[in-house]
C-alpha cells in the first residue's frame, strides 16, 4: 500500500466565503426534510399543534446555534465536531474518547442523513406521472426486518430507488473538484431550493385558509394519547428537517476568515429556516386539510400543486423537490467527508483516509468513504432511519458539546475567542434540557440504539487505545 502523504504536504483550500458558507448549510437543511416530514410530523401532532414541533424545535436549534458558533469560531478546522470535542475534554486524555466517539457515530447517523434525502428523492419521483408511479410499483421489491413490535426496518430496489443512487453517483462526481469550485454550486443550489419554498409560499398565500390551517382535531380519538411524548417525536421529525444549520463547522479548514463567517453563517442560516420552515406547514395546510396532508406520505407538495395549479405543476414541482433533495446530499456529502479526514490526520482513525488529492486539495479518500455509505442507505425506509440517526447522534454530539463549550470557557479561559453567545450560560442550559426531552421521547427501542451506540463505541474504543498503547493505558 502506498504511503500517505505527510499531514502538510497538500494543505486544504480556504475558498469558501460568508454566502458560500451559509449555502452550504442552508442547501443541506432545505433538501427533502420539510417536505417529507410534514405528512409525518401531522400523524404523530395532528392539525395545528403540528406547529408546535416546528416552533419549538426551532427554539432548541437557535440556541445550539450559539453553542456551534463559539466552538466554531474559536477551533476553526476540518472536522467539526471532531476537533471541539478533541480539544476542549482535553487532546491528551478524555478528549481522544469523546472524538473517537463522535467519529464511530458519525460514520453511520452522517451517511444515514445524506441518505435519506436520496431516498426521499426517489420518494418524491413517483409524482412526476401516474404512469411512472404505476411503473415503479409494479417493478418495486420491498424487504422488511422486524426491530419491535412499532417498527421495522424496511429496504426497496425499484426504478425510483435506482434513481436516487444515480443521484448519489453523479453527486460523488461533482465533489470531486476545488472547494472554491464546490462553494460557487452551493450558492447555485441555494437559489434553487429557495425558489422551490418561494413557489410554494406564493401558491399557498394566495389561497390561505386560516381555518384549515389552524384547525385542531375535533374527535377525541385523534387527540394524542400522551401529548408530551407526541411533542417530543414531532420535534425530533422538525429536527431532522433542520439538521444542518452548522454544517459549515466540518469545513472550518476551508473558510475563510472563519472567526467571522461561521458564526455568522449559522445563526443567520438557522433563523432563515426556522421562519421558512413554519410558513411552509401553514401555506400547505392552509390549503389541504391536515387529515389529507397526512395521509399523503408520498409526496404532499406534488398533491398541493395539483390542487392549486393542476397536474403539470404537480409534476414541475416534483422535479424541483428531486433537485433540491440532489443539493441536500451535496452538501452533506461535502460537509460530513471532512471528519474522517480529519481522524485520520490526527491518528484517530485509518492515516490512508487522511490524504489530499494534490491537484484538487480535497480529502478524496473520505470522500469516496462516505459516499459510499451513502448510496448503501439509499435503499432503505425513511421514517425509520430518521429517528435512528436523531436517536444516535444526540449523546455523542449535541449534548457532549454543551459540555465542550463549558469546558472551553473553564479550562482555557486566556484562549482567544472571537465570537462569545449571548446569555451564557442560559443557551447551553435550553439545548441540553432541549436535547435531554428529544432522546427520551424516541421510544425504548431508539434509546436503546443511542445509549448502545455510546457503549460499543466506547468498548472499541478501549480495545483500540490498549493496543496502541494509548491514554488510557500509557500515562
Amino acid at each position: 500500500m502506498a504511503k500517505s502523504p505527510p499531514p502538510d504536504a497538500h494543505p486544504l483550500a480556504r475558498g469558501l466565503g460568508f454566502w458560500e458558507a451559509t449555502a452550504v448549510n442552508v442547501t443541506q437543511i432545505v433538501g427533502a426534510g420539510v417536505f417529507a416530514t410534514i405528512p409525518l410530523i401531522l400523524g404523530v401532532l395532528p392539525g395545528a399543534y403540528a406547529l408546535l414541533a416546528w416552533l419549538v424545535a426551532g427554539v432548541l436549534i437557535l440556541f445550539d446555534s450559539m453553542i456551534w458558533g463559539e466552538l466554531g469560531a474559536a477551533l476553526p478546522a476540518a472536522g467539526g465536531s471532531y476537533h471541539f470535542l478533541l480539544e476542549c475534554y482535553g487532546r491528551s486524555t478524555w478528549g481522544r474518547l469523546m472524538a473517537f466517539l463522535f467519529v464511530w457515530q458519525i460514520l453511520i447517523s452522517g451517511p444515514l442523513e445524506v441518505g435519506s434525502g436520496l431516498v426521499a428523492a426517489a420518494q418524491f419521483s413517483t409524482g412526476l406521472s401516474p404512469e411512472f408511479k404505476a411503473f415503479d410499483a409494479a417493478h418495486t421489491r420491498q424487504f422488511e426486518v422486524a426491530l419491535s413490535d412499532e417498527h421495522k426496518l424496511g429496504a426497496a430496489i425499484g426504478p425510483a430507488r435506482i434513481l436516487g443512487f444515480g443521484l448519489g453517483v453523479l453527486i460523488l462526481v461533482l465533489l470531486y473538484r476545488e472547494v472554491a469550485t464546490l462553494g460557487r454550486l452551493s450558492v447555485v443550489f441555494l437559489v434553487g431550493v429557495l425558489g422551490v419554498i418561494g413557489w410554494v409560499l406564493l401558491e399557498g398565500a394566495a389561497r390561505f385558509d386560516p381555518a384549515l390551517a389552524f384547525e385542531l382535531p375535533s374527535a377525541a380519538d385523534e387527540q394524542p394519547e400522551h401529548f408530551g411524548l407526541a411533542l417530543g417525536a414531532g420535534m425530533g421529525l422538525a429536527i431532522y428537517s433542520y439538521l444542518g444549520y452548522y454544517n459549515v463547522c466540518y469545513l472550518g479548514g476551508e473558510v475563510r476568515d472563519p472567526a467571522r463567517t461561521i458564526p455568522r453563517s449559522i445563526l443567520v442560516s438557522s433563523v432563515a429556516v426556522v421562519i421558512l420552515f413554519t410558513l411552509v406547514q401553514l401555506a400547505i395546510t392552509g390549503v389541504v386539510p391536515w387529515r389529507e396532508a397526512a395521509a399523503a406520505k408520498d409526496n404532499l407538495t406534488a398533491e398541493f400543486m395539483g390542487r392549486v395549479r393542476g397536474p403539470w405543476a404537480a409534476a414541475a414541482v416534483t422535479v424541483c423537490l428531486i433537485g433540491s433533495c440532489f443539493a441536500s446530499a451535496f452538501s452533506g456529502a461535502l460537509g460530513y467527508s471532512r471528519v474522517p479526514f480529519a481522524a485520520a490526520r490526527n491518528g484517530h482513525f485509518f492515516r490512508w483516509f487522511g490524504a489530499v488529492h494534490p491537484r484538487h486539495r480535497i480529502p478524496h479518500r473520505a470522500l469516496l468513504l462516505v459516499g459510499g455509505m451513502v448510496l448503501f442507505w439509499s435503499f432503505f425506509s425513511l421514517e425509520t432511519i430518521i429517528t435512528a440517526l436523531i436517536a444516535t447522534r444526540i449523546l455523542e454530539q449535541f449534548v457532549a458539546q454543551v459540555f465542550a463549550v463549558i469546558l472551553l470557557r473553564n479550562r482555557y479561559p486566556d484562549r482567544p475567542r472571537p465570537w462569545r453567545m449571548w446569555l451564557y450560560p442560559l443557551p447551553c442550559v435550553v439545548a441540553l434540557v432541549g436535547w435531554g426531552f428529544v432522546y427520551a421521547s424516541t421510544g425504548g427501542l431508539f434509546i436503546a440504539i443511542g445509549a448502545g451506540t455510546l457503549v460499543v463505541g466506547a468498548v472499541v474504543f478501549l480495545v483500540w487505545a490498549r493496543r496502541r498503547n494509548d491514554w488510557p493505558f500509557r500515562a
